[in-house]
């Protein structure tokens, strides 16, 4: 008698779930497949989000205009290009990663990233070649921003299932430090070169030396990736596409998700990303202030996702730790920016932006396992790589353009807090409702 095909059709969280309680995976090769999934998202989200560093500069360069706040304005738009490109990747590369093996799907962003990584490194001014300047970097803000909704989710997913499941918090936490490093790099980059070089340089080339460093990704990257070991338990079983069975059956999951990442989101662009901008534009601070406090930031967030993920793998619930960090960044948004107008000075933005980093290093990590324990194998990168993508385009990529807008409508420096607190305050609020499920051990 033929096996049923309910016998052949077996769910792909069984799958993963043996995999990742396989006893011959040695602690050194999941430290291998961490380090190795871990540092390529980190090249990644660099080469996206170097250009928000360095937006006051490349403004000028591609999208000039006589007023200074509108060339940002335009270049912090082309930022959100990139942004709104994540949820199409997220689609496509999420359910390549769901039915044919997470290998496949994060080799394809790393070229992807380095193609559009490329163009901005190399391409001509606006003087030079005229509106095809623009047009072209715009391109490369899509291609950046197609990789990266992909490769957020379906890393994260890999990580979740490289090993026991009693090291998850450990594992994914690494995946949140990589993004927090490449904040570091981003804005280490911006302060070594506003001391090494004088702002007409800076101005007329080194706003492309970090592009140019960021072509490592294509190297590195291919090679690390295409050494990953993914077997095929990781394939769908159902003919149907990943994001049928997600809005079927996640929805709610999937929305309260988007709600959660947006408190990570917004603060994290509109104060670590976007603070030598704000800086430079709104408070005529020297840039090398803003890139000071941004690696400040960045070192915080690259630095304690670790300690809070071993937090989380000893704890008997994870959503406390999400419930705290989402009210702590609710709490200080504002007081932030209070601190930074009227203080104006570096150590007072050096505490106000580290205490709103220490919360948002707590709830990132924390967010991202929740949901990814709440969906099954067969639908899981896709559903973070989506939730997270729509998230960052809808709310993340946005906030630098509104906070921007706020500002230069109102002539109130304070105007940024009046985006990113009531955001905050609705993310603790989703938090409050989504439903832990805790996957067995």
């Amino acid at each position: 008698m033929p096996p049923s095909q309910d016998a052949l059709e077996q769910p792909a969280e069984a799958h993963a779930e043996a995999r990742a309680n396989a006893p011959q995976t040695s602690a050194r090769e999941v430290r291998r497949r961490v380090a190795s999934a871990s540092l390529v998202t980190a090249f990644e989200m660099f080469d996206f989000t170097v250009f928000g560093y360095f937006a006051a500069m490349i403004g000028a360069k591609f999208f000039p205009a006589g007023d200074p706040m509108t060339s940002l304005l335009l270049a912090v738009g082309s930022f959100g290009v990139g942004a709104f490109m994540r949820p199409l990747g997220a689609l496509v590369l999420g359910a390549c990663a769901d039915r044919v093996g997470r290998r496949a799907a994060l080799t394809r962003t790393v070229w992807l990233a380095g193609l559009g990584t490329a163009v901005i490194a190399v391409c001509p001014g606006y003087a030079a070649i005229g509106v095809a300047a623009p047009v072209a970097v715009v391109l490369a803000r899509a291609l950046q921003g197609f990789a990266l909704g992909g490769d957020i989710g379906v890393a994260a997913a890999y990580l979740m299932e490289a090993g026991p499941a009693a090291r998850r918090g450990a594992r994914v936490s690494w995946q949140v430090a990589s993004q927090g490093a490449a904040a570091l790099l981003g804005a280490t980059f911006g302060l070594v070169l506003t001391h090494l070089l004088s702002p007409q340089a800076l101005d007329a080339w080194g706003w492309r030396v970090p592009f140019w460093f960021g072509l490592l990704v294509l190297p590195v990257g291919v090679y690390l990736r295409s050494r990953l070991h993914d077997g095929d338990d990781t394939a769908r079983a159902s003919a149907a596409p990943p994001f049928v069975e997600l809005r079927r059956e996640h929805a709610r999951t999937l929305g309260l998700a988007m709600l959660m990442i947006m408190g990570q989101s917004i603060p994290v662009y509109a104060i670590v990303y976007f603070m030598p901008s704000y800086v430079i534009r709104v408070m005529h601070l020297p840039a090398s202030t803003g890139f000071a406090v941004s690696a400040s930031s960045a070192l915080l967030l690259f630095a304690l996702p670790p300690f809070v993920g071993r937090l989380l793998d000893r704890l008997p619930r994870r959503k406390p730790v999400a419930l705290a960090g989402a009210a702590a960044t609710t709490l200080l948004s504002t007081p932030v920016f209070v601190l930074i107008d009227s203080a104006r000075s570096l150590p007072a933005m050096l505490i106000g932006v580290g205490l709103i980093s220490v919360s948002m290093a707590f709830s990132a990590g924390t967010v991202a396992l929740l949901v990814l324990e709440a969906l099954p194998a067969r639908v899981r990168a896709s559903g973070l790589a989506l939730a997270h993508a729509l998230s960052v385009a809808l709310f993340g990529g946005t906030a630098q353009f509104i906070v921007t807008a706020l500002v230069k409508w109102s002539g109130n420096p304070l105007a940024a807090a009046w985006y990113v607190t009531p955001a905050c305050c609705v993310s603790l609020c989703a938090v409050a409702l989504f439903k832990e499920r805790r996957a067995p051990r």
